[in-house]
């Protein structure tokens, strides 16, 4: 591979950072902050499975705070001592909106019960429009979320912060209709890259994954495709209906890897699993590998009942590259927050020795 000596841990890694902020309503100092340790449990011993659930999810379920009906396709990221998130959050009257939150070991966690306050250019700020699906990335020394929000339509919003306490909106990305923004984790040849799945004003029966490219996280061209939908003509129907790009792609010595939700359309409705893709480091709308299976399908009674059954939205990742582990987060039937682990070598072999790229 190209350009060796210019990969950095971007896995949205463990770095010490300088900020202070507050949890509980309690100002500490994140000046001396250690990385904290990812969550872990090992595989089960009967199990052979690449990617294994946590055994004591969902990690924020039902009612999880009063007033709340579900905590859902939500992000998270190392901060500080420990972590922090965005969320997405729905009260009974189901308008998703964002809110931040921390946590100390990845699985406990502290919301907080108001929206993200935005900050910036009154046009962009002005409208109170609806906010789901957010990413986040660390890229130098901010913070940027991705999310899904309303423009005339849903399109891919934008906004910043180093804190997790003042957060700025920039424009957005795309005109309507697109969802699933993901940022890669640091520029390339000096440009931000963005995943995005081109979609319509409704559930969006097809959907394929495109990458663009910006000088300054406004202006975005150079579109390219990635990944297409479909798979009847090799053999796979799990991903035939639609594809987007889940958490931010992590570097390995194989390129990048790429976690998405793939869906089928069946008589009981969308199922979506999740499967794993490996992107050219210096050209990544160049897939190099791509799982034929699914590697996390719904299958436990919290993923296949909730307020939409049998959906796995894998949303953010925490990489410990030392200890060789990978945390997943993931919505569960559009009702909770769940995490999975793996091995991350194991899951770039997996990639590469089940592979079909078409």
């Amino acid at each position: 591979m190209k350009k060796q000596a210019e990969r950095t841990d971007s896995g949205n890694g463990m770095a010490a950072i300088a900020l202070e902020a507050k949890r509980d309503g309690v100002s500490y100092d994140k000046q001396s902050a250690s990385p904290a340790s990812i969550p872990w449990q090992q595989r089960p011993a009967d199990s052979e499975e690449i990617v294994w659930r946590h055994l004591d999810n969902p990690v924020i379920g039902r009612n999880f705070v009063p007033g709340a009906q579900g905590i859902y396709n939500s992000a998270v990221i190392p901060f500080g001592d420990g972590f922090a998130g965005v969320f997405r959050y729905e009260k009974k009257c189901r308008y998703p909106r964002l809110h931040s939150g921390f946590s100390e070991d990845g699985l406990h966690w502290h919301i907080e019960p108001q929206p993200i306050k935005f900050a910036g250019d009154p046009e962009v700020v002005g409208k109170d429009d609806y906010a789901y699906d957010p990413r986040v990335t660390k890229i130098d020394d901010t913070y940027y979320i991705t999310w899904c929000g309303g423009h005339e339509g849903p399109t891919i919003s934008l906004a910043s912060t180093q804190d997790f306490q003042t957060f700025t909106r920039l424009e957005n990305a795309f005109l309507p209709f697109n969802r699933n923004g993901v940022l890669f984790p640091r520029k390339m040849g000096g440009k931000y890259m963005m995943l995005s799945r081109p979609s319509d004003d409704g559930h969006t029966p097809f959907g394929d994954i495109y990458l663009s490219q910006s000088p300054d996280m406004c202006h975005w061209g150079k579109h390219r495709l990635v990944m297409r939908r479909g798979g009847d003509h090799v053999g796979q129907w799990w991903q035939r209906t639609k594809i987007g790009a889940g958490p931010i792609p992590i570097e390995t010595n194989d390129g990048w890897l790429l976690l998405y939700h793939g869906v089928i359309d069946t008589c009981n409705g969308f199922v979506y699993s999740m499967g794993a893709a490996i992107l050219d480091f210096d050209e990544p709308w160049r897939v190099l590998y791509r799982t034929n299976q699914h590697i996390l399908t719904p299958e436990t009674d919290y993923e296949v009942t909730g307020h939409v059954p049998n959906v796995i939205f894998p949303c953010a990742t925490l990489c410990d590259r030392q200890m060789d582990r990978l945390v997943i987060y993931y919505g569960a039937a559009d009702t909770s927050s769940c995490v999975a682990y793996a091995h991350l070598s194991e899951l770039v072999a997996f990639t590469k020795e089940n592979s079909e790229v078409f």
